[in-house]
């Protein structure tokens, strides 16, 4: 299980992920409100721990952004000191599914995790679907039109995250911060892994599905003028 765990305050943000860490999940951090929602625009998480109070934009303006504009429902848990009761009604008006307030125990933290992660497993989307394209997230079996599709590793990676975003544009730089974090390669590297892609899901049927927008990015769709 993978959490990206937002709070800019360093001593708290070492103790939530050393403990997450001792109990065997992924982390991924970040300090501000604009780095938040680059990571999670750009990876998938299977929950999100947000404090509120956060440099550049605050947490609710987060939230709201994941739900309203990337489309983003990852389980979000909400941290902060401020504990009235309209504070935890616009939390969850933004789109938190849970709300804790500080001081906390780490322990209790996890519990909650826990909690929303057991919930929110039997509604996680495991089958993508575009058109007439399928991916199987458990299998990893790609299909299109009843036939199999072989992909390698990246391949799979770059699909899932086209498949997640249709019919909308997925930036260049996202894409490669997906593959590759912050060692991109050369830009030549994007271009042949989108060529190789569109070899596999495109080259043997009638109707394209993966659609370059050029200077921005890419987008699988079924409709071939949507962009």
């Amino acid at each position: 299980m993978r959490i990206l765990v937002i709070e800019d305050n360093r001593v708290i943000l070492s103790n939530i992920l050393d403990y997450l860490d001792l109990k065997g999940y992924v982390t991924d951090c970040a300090e501000d409100g604009l780095t938040a929602l680059r990571l999670a625009s750009s990876q998938r998480y299977d929950l999100i721990v947000l404090d509120l109070m956060l440099p550049g934009i605050d947490g609710f303006q987060v939230c709201k952004r994941l739900r309203e504009e990337n489309r983003d429902y990852t389980p979000i848990i909400m941290l902060t000191a401020r504990d009235t009761l309209d504070d935890r009604l616009h939390g969850f008006e933004a789109g938190a599914d849970d709300y804790l307030i500080k001081p906390f125990a780490l322990s209790e933290l996890t519990a909650r995790i826990e909690a929303i992660l057991r919930r929110s497993r039997g509604n996680i989307e495991r089958r993508l679907e575009v058109d007439d394209l399928s991916y199987d997230l458990d299998t990893l079996q790609v299909r299109r039109a009843g036939k199999s599709l072989k992909l390698n590793p990246i391949g799979l990676k770059l699909l899932e995250t086209l498949m997640r975003k249709s019919p909308a544009v997925v930036r260049r730089e996202t894409l490669e911060e997906t593959l590759w974090g912050e060692d991109v390669p050369d830009s030549d590297s994007l271009r042949s892994h989108i060529h190789l892609l569109r070899q596999i899901i495109d080259k043997p049927f009638p109707k394209p599905l993966l659609h370059t927008v050029h200077g921005i990015g890419f987008c699988l769709s079924a409709q071939q003028n949507a962009h």
